[in-house]
């Protein structure tokens, strides 16, 4: 018997590797069932797995931006907000929490408290609200130089806005929390942005915003969303059609000058002296106006003569966008050209645009979902650890060469990921909860219903 198992076991040792090297063949196994090697995960996400993925940013977020202000000079809290001087700051985290782009991570944490049933999400909104309020209607101005002032006080984009960067996002944040219920007095702080948005920024002659920068009389992509969804917003808070006219104006107007019909995406900038318009689709400004869309269509009346122009130009952007999305799930920095890197914050905003407007009605969900949740699934790996969002580009102007946006840095101290990461997961949570998927000959597929 000992010498009979010998010898099986050295037959074993022969014939084995000689079967290991027989190749797959169509013949030999069904070869569609082989497994994809996949850059990202390749699926259907699990409602608990989008949760844990918000619960990560936020238990981040929530410990490292502080809520008060410090003496800079003796480093000791300022509690007396009517004392606060030219050498108060707010105190140091790791993002600074009256930003444009904080207001859109405000919106982020209001919606995936909503989408979550998580309080914890709307109490960070709440608590930062309140402070940002109490202190803005607490500062005194000082009898001396007022301008040299200004320029150094910690609330100065909100108390005297100059831009719309100062004031949009955060805006549009703010009456998002005011209208859920928010005891936050916040109304003194809306009054002023929207005073700067409808009469004091800059405008072309035909009324449309732009700044004098980097060329005079130019239009930013990117103040689609500085504007719109706050006036939009204002217009439901109030029930006054003359936000709703203007949102809608500002869009159409960038349309008219911006958005390429062939291509479905729109270019980074517009000078009004140019000639000619060098056409760089920059990612995350496609997104602000994807977005913008989404926000606007969110409140707009059903009846506005204006909203069947809104949702065409939405179907066109998204068809546009979705053809340019990468074999990885993220889109490129630069959306058209390839050889720039795969950015995260453009991602998450096309992410959250194309689940909102599948959850609203407004796109076609069979074509657009599997989209979406491969875009979802993409950016759950670019969420470390810790919570912080990697591969952002960081804070970007306007160019008209192609080198100034395949260089621009990423960090994961780059504000602009996170909110449209919350934004996303939020959405996408919606999304798995109205509609029914399948894998279905291995690919994606929404289920009739």
């Amino acid at each position: 018997m000992l010498r009979i198992a010998a010898s099986l076991l050295i037959l074993m040792s022969v014939v084995l590797p000689i079967c290991a090297q027989q190749p797959t063949t169509d013949a030999s196994t069904p070869l569609h069932l082989l497994k994809p090697n996949y850059p990202v995960p390749y699926g259907l996400p699990k409602p608990a797995e989008v949760s844990s993925v918000l619960d990560r940013i936020y238990r981040y977020l929530d410990s490292v931006t502080p809520i008060g202000f410090v003496d800079d000079k003796t480093k000791q809290e300022v509690t007396d907000y009517s004392k606060v001087d030219e050498n108060t700051v707010l105190k140091q985290g790791d993002f600074r929490i009256v930003s444009y782009e904080w207001g859109v991570t405000y919106a982020g944490m209001l919606l995936a408290s909503e989408a979550t049933g998580d309080q914890r999400f709307r109490d960070y909104v709440e608590k930062r609200l309140a402070f940002i309020a109490d202190a803005a209607s607490s500062i005194k101005k000082p009898s001396g130089n007022y301008a040299d002032w200004e320029a150094r006080m910690p609330l100065r984009n909100l108390i005297a806005p100059r831009t719309l960067d100062d004031v949009g996002a955060m805006t549009a944040a703010m009456i998002k929390a005011k209208r859920g219920g928010s005891r936050a007095n916040v109304q003194p702080l809306i009054d002023t942005a929207i005073d700067h948005i409808m009469n004091k920024q800059f405008r072309l002659k035909d009324g449309t915003l732009a700044r004098n920068r980097p060329q005079p009389d130019t239009l930013w992509l990117d103040d689609l969303f500085m504007s719109v969804p706050a006036l939009a917003q204002m217009g439901k808070l109030t029930g006054d059609q003359k936000y709703y006219d203007e949102a809608c104006r500002q869009v159409l107007s960038f349309a008219k000058r911006m958005f390429n019909k062939d291509k479905g995406v729109f270019m980074h900038g517009w000078v009004e002296s140019m000639t000619a318009h060098p056409e760089f689709r920059w990612a995350r400004a496609n997104g602000w106006a994807f977005m913008t869309e989404v926000e606007l269509l969110d409140v707009l009346p059903e009846n506005h003569p204006s909203r069947a122009q809104i949702l065409k130009l939405l179907r066109e952007h998204a068809r546009g966008l979705a053809s340019y999305q990468s074999g990885s799930g993220l889109w490129h920095q630069l959306l058209d050209r390839e050889d720039s890197y795969l950015e995260t914050s453009a991602t998450a905003i096309y992410t959250y645009a194309f689940a909102r407007a599948i959850n609203r009605g407004w796109i076609d969900a069979k074509a657009y979902a599997p989209t979406t949740l491969l875009a979802w699934n993409a950016l759950t790996k670019k969420v470390n650890d810790k919570g912080q969002v990697e591969g952002t580009c960081v804070g970007t102007g306007m160019a008209f060469d192609p080198t100034f946006y395949y260089y621009r840095p990423t960090s994961p101290f780059a504000a602009h990921g996170y909110g449209p990461t919350l934004l996303a997961g939020a959405e996408v949570l919606n999304l798995l909860k109205n509609k029914k998927f399948e894998i279905n000959d291995s690919s994606v597929q929404l289920v009739q219903q």
